[in-house]
């Protein structure tokens, strides 16, 4: 190429270039990383194994953190009148995808937005607490997973029973500020009178009410712990004190792993790792109103033999025989 030729071509791409020449003529724009704004009722000190599920399932289709995907985390640290704000702050973040934990989180992002999809990782019941539509056909932007919670919740006080056969009075532990919890005192309470167990709710808002509530904790004889994000993240303190008052009690696996002296649910680390797949499908094109909600379909039975020496309970071989992992 002559020289002329070479400076009229130059001359060329500055014009076209605008306020962009000044940049190699070799640069081409970078596509942009997907931004996923998280939005948590709970505390991520407390779901460290449940996050770690999630970006495993984010990995699983090629999303990886820092690398090829940007994630906003906001934890409304168990106050969940901060998430509405929470939520709005994603919104204006002009994030693609909201991933939320909980009914509550869930809730507020709706609220929040009605065209940047949203991916459940796990609630209770979102059709009884208007989420979605329907599980088949969820509608609007949102989609995701749930689990029967109020079933799950209603087959603890069964094995609590087994337990503790001569079990008249059995507290639950709820917190009053997840809409999901009505469903579940409900299903509790058809459940205790069928099994001749009184079960009374325990209110709890905030950790600094934990102690109190233990304090009359001669109401009942023992408790079940529901999966709200509070309690979730504070499983050691809740284990503590029931073998500190010594009552048997049941609730999911972390409560178990941490102390409690049983447990039944779900597997949540591999409902936290779908998220991954409703993630991919949206980004790829897919509308959340034609994307079902996923039901869990694995449950367990975990038994901590440890504090059943503790507690002085008498754990069946017919029980142990059940549980699909027995901790010693």
């Amino acid at each position: 190429m002559k020289r002329r030729e070479l400076i009229t071509l130059l001359g060329g791409a500055t014009l076209l270039g605008g306020a962009g020449a000044g940049w190699p003529l070799t640069a081409t724009a970078q596509p942009r990383k997907p931004l996923i704004g998280f939005l948590g009722g709970a505390n991520p000190v407390g779901y460290a194994r449940l996050m770690d599920a999630l970006r495993l399932g984010l990995r699983d289709h090629g999303y990886i953190e820092g690398q090829t995907v940007a994630i906003d985390y906001r934890w409304a640290e168990g106050r969940y009148g901060r998430l509405s704000a929470l939520a709005m702050d994603l919104v204006a973040r002009k994030v693609d995808i909201i991933i939320t934990q909980g009914t509550p989180a869930a809730l507020a992002a709706k609220r929040a937005t009605t065209t940047i999809p949203i991916v459940m990782a796990i609630v209770g019941n979102p059709v009884e607490t208007g989420i979605v539509a329907s599980l088949a056909h969820p509608g609007g932007n949102i989609t995701g997973s749930s689990f029967f919670w109020a079933e799950v919740n209603a087959k603890r006080l069964e094995l609590l029973k087994d337990l503790v056969p001569g079990l008249k009075r059995a507290g639950v532990l709820v917190n009053p500020d997840n809409p999901a919890m009505a469903s579940i005192l409900r299903a509790m309470g058809e459940t205790g009178k069928a099994i001749n167990v009184e079960v009374r709710p325990v209110w709890l808002r905030r950790i600094d009410e934990f102690d109190a509530a233990f304090e009359h904790a001669t109401r009942f004889e023992a408790y079940t712990v529901v999966d709200d994000g509070l309690f979730v993240a504070n499983v050691k303190r809740l284990a503590e004190l029931a073998i500190g008052h010594r009552l048997p009690s049941m609730g999911f696996r972390e409560y178990c792993e941490a102390g409690g002296l049983a447990a039944y649910g779900v597997d949540f680390p591999d409902i936290w790792r779908r998220a991954g797949v409703f993630v991919d499908k949206i980004l790829k094109g897919e509308k959340p109103a034609d994307i079902p909600v996923e039901q869990a379909t694995r449950f367990e039975i975990v038994i901590n033999l440890k504090t059943a020496k503790v507690l002085d309970v008498d754990v069946s071989p017919s029980f142990s025989a059940r549980a699909n992992q027995v901790i010693e």
